[in-house]
């Protein structure tokens, strides 16, 4: 029964993802104006007016390998706000709510704003499966890099800072070493379509 039930889950989530168009580097990325945990409302155009780029993370607040990443984001934000990178985390599962996420991002010093994707269409929109999953956004709405933000949920492990990598390369007008690399991580809870 129990490899029944795990058939169904694995068909289930494939059927999902399959439905989900996923965007490819050079592909303008879907606009976007979503509240910030605290009520403000960021929207991607004004982001992207007043940036050098926007780094849009899918994450959560529940998923052991998004908060494996927490002090991780927190540096990056740190290193990249003075270059004129800003980073903006997306919670699109369904059920963490407002409030979990504002105690989420002010227990782990989370200086970004988090916004809530409510009915997760922005994650339907970017294609975005997992939590973490990193969007790299230029100045013109186009995407720039896809995936993950290291190679190893264990920071004592990692060998490719790929987002970094990226980042770098990006602000010294060159292309990133990798433009695409596969996000891992729990995947997002979704509202079900009736």
């Amino acid at each position: 029964m129990k490899q029944l039930l795990a058939l169904f889950l694995l068909f289930v989530v494939s059927a999902l993802g399959a439905e989900l168009k996923s965007l490819k580097i050079g592909d303008q990325v879907p606009a976007f104006a979503l509240k910030n945990y605290d009520g403000k409302e960021y929207s991607l155009q004004n982001l992207l007016k007043s940036n050098k780029f926007v780094v849009v993370m899918f994450i959560a607040t529940q998923c052991p390998v998004s908060n494996g990443y927490n002090e991780r984001m927190v540096k990056l934000d740190e290193a990249y706000a003075a270059k004129g990178v800003k980073f903006v985390g997306v919670n699109a599962n369904v059920k963490e709510s407002v409030a979990e996420i504002t105690e989420h991002a002010k227990s782990h010093g989370f200086k970004f704003p988090v916004l809530k994707d409510e009915q997760n269409k922005i994650a339907d929109a970017y294609g975005a499966q997992v939590t973490p999953e990193i969007f790299v956004i230029n100045p013109t709405g186009k995407l720039m890099y896809h995936g993950r933000i290291d190679d190893s949920r264990n920071p004592e492990k990692v060998h490719a800072q790929d987002l970094s990598l990226a980042l770098d390369a990006l602000l010294a007008g060159k292309e990133p070493p990798r433009t695409e690399t596969k996000a891992f991580g729990c995947s997002i809870k979704r509202v079900m379509a009736d």
